[in-house]
Order: structure tokens, then sequence, then C-alpha cells
């Protein structure tokens, strides 16, 4: 028995070994092929730049002004896409805010309104003093 307990150090040791040694050769071969793939694609980038260059060339008065149609329009489509999930989110939001759900900044909502109303009753007051002092005849101007 003593001897089967110290030569499993060597075998897991062996089998991590081997194991490191499968991974080196799994990802030298998936690296290579990448590398292999790469260079292709580059190689036909090449190429069928090299062709449609004059074709490119020959119909870019038709292209270009296409080009640019179809870009404006994809960003028009885009932007209104986005706006209308943008508004969709807002309804949403005063939806859950409207009905008592708590959605999320609703605290700060609740903050800036109760601040809003002291500064605007504040202001009130400092009116009706002013007011009050030109109706009893304070100073006046001109």
């Amino acid at each position: 028995m003593a001897e089967n307990i110290t030569h499993r150090p060597k075998q897991h040791q062996q089998q991590t070994q081997s194991h490191q040694v499968v991974k080196a050769a799994t990802a030298a071969t998936a690296g290579g092929s990448l590398l292999v793939l790469a260079g292709l694609i580059t190689a036909a980038t090449v190429i069928g730049l090299t062709i449609a260059t004059p074709l490119l060339v020959i119909f870019s008065p038709v292209l270009v002004p296409a080009a640019i149609a179809v870009f404006l329009l994809f960003s028009g489509f885009l932007a209104a896409g986005g706006f209308g999930v943008a508004a969709l989110t807002v309804l949403s939001w005063i939806y859950r805010y409207v009905t008592g759900k708590h959605p999320p900044g609703a605290d700060r909502i609740d903050e800036v309104r109760q601040k809003m109303a002291g500064k605007a009753k504040e202001m009130r007051e400092k009116a009706e003093q002013f007011g009050q002092q030109h109706a009893s005849g304070g100073p006046q101007g001109f």
C-alpha cells in the first residue's frame, strides 16, 4: 500500500504534464488555423478590391449619391426607432410613477418638487412684501 501512495503523485504529475501538452497542442492548432484563415481573408480582400476598383471608379457618379441616400435613410430610421424607444421608456416610467409603483429616480423627483415648492412659497412671500411696500407708499422711483 505504501508503494501505491508514493506512486500516485508521479502519476498525477504525469497526467498534469500530458494535460498541459494537449492544451498547448490544441491552442497551437487553433491559433495556426485562425492565422491561415486571416491570411486567406486578407488575400481575398485585396483581390476583390483590385477587381472592384475600376468598377467603383466607373460607377461612382451613381454609387456615391446612392450611398449617401441609403446612409441618410438608414440614419433616419435608426433615429426614429431610438426616439420611439426613448418615448416608450419615458411614458412607462411616468405611468409607474403616477400609479405609485416607485420607479428608479422617483425619490429624486420628489426632493426636487419639494425644493421648488419651498422656493415658490418663498418668492410669493417676497412678492407680497414688495407689493405691500409699494402700496403703503414706500420708496418710489422717478
